[in-house]
C-alpha cells in the first residue's frame, strides 16, 4: 500500500482543515477510506448507543494538486485506515501560514499518516513541522462495515436559512429540552420547536424555497405533497 498527498491552495487546505475539525467534534474515532478519486471520512457508531453515523466524501481533485495511491491489490485499489479524529485535527491547527500540506502513508515502528506542513517564512528558508498521527490499517475483510449506508429518498427537499442564525437559536434551546423537533414542507417554511413541561418554544422560517428532489438512483421526485415533514433530535 502507497499515499501520498500534496494540497498548495491556501483555500483548498483550509477547507480541507474545517472538514478534519468538524469530523473531530464529532467522534473519538473516524475511518479514513482512500481510493484514486475520492476521499471518505467515515464515522459508524452505533445508533442504538446514541452514536453517529457519517458518510464524507471529497473529491481528491478538489483538494489536492498532487495525489498518488495504490491499495491492498489491483482489484481492491483501497486504502482503509482508523485513526483517532483529534490527532489529525491537531496536526493541521498550524496551516494558517502555511505554503502547502503533504500527507503521506509511512511506517516509522508503527503505522503513520505523516502531516507535514510547510510553513511561510520572512526569509528564504522555510520551516517544516511535521505530525506522525497513529493508525490502524483495516483489514479488507471489516471493509463491508464500512459502505455507504443507504438513506431513503427524501419527502421534502428545503434551503436552510444561515447556519450561524441556526446555530444560535439551537445553542438556547438546548437550556429547555435536550431534544428537537425539526419541521418542514414544500411551501418553503422550516420550523424548530422544543418543549418541556413548562413552555413550548418555536422558532418559523419562511420564503426558504424548496430545490428539487433526486433520489439515490439520480432520478427527479415529483413534490406533490405540502405536508410538513418531521424530525426529532437529541441535543448534546
Amino acid at each position: 500500500m502507497k499515499f501520498r498527498a500534496k494540497i498548495v491552495d491556501a483555500a483548498c487546505l483550509n477547507h480541507f482543515t474545517r472538514v478534519t475539525h468538524m469530523i473531530a467534534k464529532l467522534a473519538k474515532i473516524c475511518t479514513l477510506r482512500i481510493r484514486p478519486a475520492k476521499l471518505n471520512f467515515i464515522l459508524s457508531d452505533k445508533i442504538a448507543s446514541g452514536g453517529v453515523r457519517m458518510w464524507c466524501e471529497l473529491e481528491q481533485e478538489n483538494f489536492f494538486s498532487e495525489f498518488q495511491m495504490e491499495g491492498v491489490s489491483a482489484d481492491n485499489n483501497e486504502i482503509y485506515l482508523e485513526l483517532t479524529s483529534e490527532n489529525l485535527s491537531r496536526a493541521l491547527r498550524t496551516v494558517q501560514n502555511a505554503r502547502t500540506l503533504k500527507i503521506k502513508l509511512t511506517n516509522k515502528y508503527f503505522p503513520c499518516l505523516t502531516v507535514s506542513v510547510e510553513l511561510q517564512s520572512v526569509s528564504s528558508s522555510s520551516r517544516i513541522i511535521t505530525h506522525d498521527i497513529p493508525i490502524n490499517v483495516i483489514p479488507r475483510k471489516l471493509w463491508k462495515d464500512l459502505q455507504e449506508p443507504l438513506v431513503p429518498d427524501p419527502d421534502v427537499s428545503i434551503n436552510l436559512p444561515l447556519l450561524k442564525t441556526m446555530k444560535n437559536i439551537v445553542e438556547k434551546m438546548k437550556n429547555i429540552s435536550s431534544h428537537l423537533v425539526i419541521e418542514a414542507n414544500l411551501n418553503g417554511e422550516l420550523n424548530l420547536k422544543t418543549e418541556s413541561e413548562l413552555v413550548c418554544i418555536t422558532t418559523h422560517f419562511k420564503g426558504l424555497g424548496n430545490p428539487p428532489l433526486v433520489s439515490s438512483e439520480g432520478g427527479a421526485i415529483h413534490q406533490l405533497d405540502s405536508q410538513p415533514a418531521q424530525l426529532s433530535w437529541k441535543l448534546s
